[in-house]
């Protein structure tokens, strides 16, 4: 049974895809005492990248939008793999996302709005949170967007 959290998500038009298994010797999520800390999560659909390419030469801002909404819900996915339940989600503390840039763009937080706004969405007040947004020459598989975050969980 899913709890509110998964309800807010299929009242958006959403479902918790599976969890991305890791490309390297990683975990996609470690719980530390009452914080859950996610790798890097890649825009991942089905097992591949939708698009890849630097964002303002071969992807456009708007399509790394939603490639950074497509890595925050594959981190909810991370963060239910090792609580069980998103009910638990006391708050999204910090999401930290990468966007490979072409070298004159500037863009990465418009980017990385994609990752906020869902969290919000999906997760109202809890999904406030503290962000970086970083611009980088490459990420794996030269994926436009990677982005990570760190929830605190209410007691069990």
């Amino acid at each position: 049974m899913s709890g509110a959290v998964e309800a807010k998500l299929a009242e958006l038009g959403l479902t918790l895809p599976a969890v991305v298994p890791p490309l390297a010797a990683y975990q996609p999520a470690v719980q530390s005492g009452v914080y859950v800390y996610t790798a890097g999560q890649l825009p991942m659909v089905e097992g591949k990248l939708p698009v890849t390419g630097k964002v303002g030469a071969e992807v456009t801002p708007e399509e790394a939008k939603d490639l950074a909404r497509i890595c925050a819900l594959n981190a909810l996915a991370a963060v239910k793999s090792v609580t069980g339940d998103l009910d638990r989600i006391a708050r999204v503390v910090k999401v930290v996302g990468f966007v490979a840039s072409a070298s004159d763009f500037t863009g990465q937080p418009a980017v990385l709005n994609g990752a906020s706004e869902l969290l919000g969405a999906v997760l109202g007040d809890k999904g406030v949170h503290a962000r970086s947004a970083v611009g980088v020459t490459v990420l794996p598989l030269d994926a436009p967007v990677e982005v990570e975050i760190q929830v605190e969980l209410t007691e069990a």
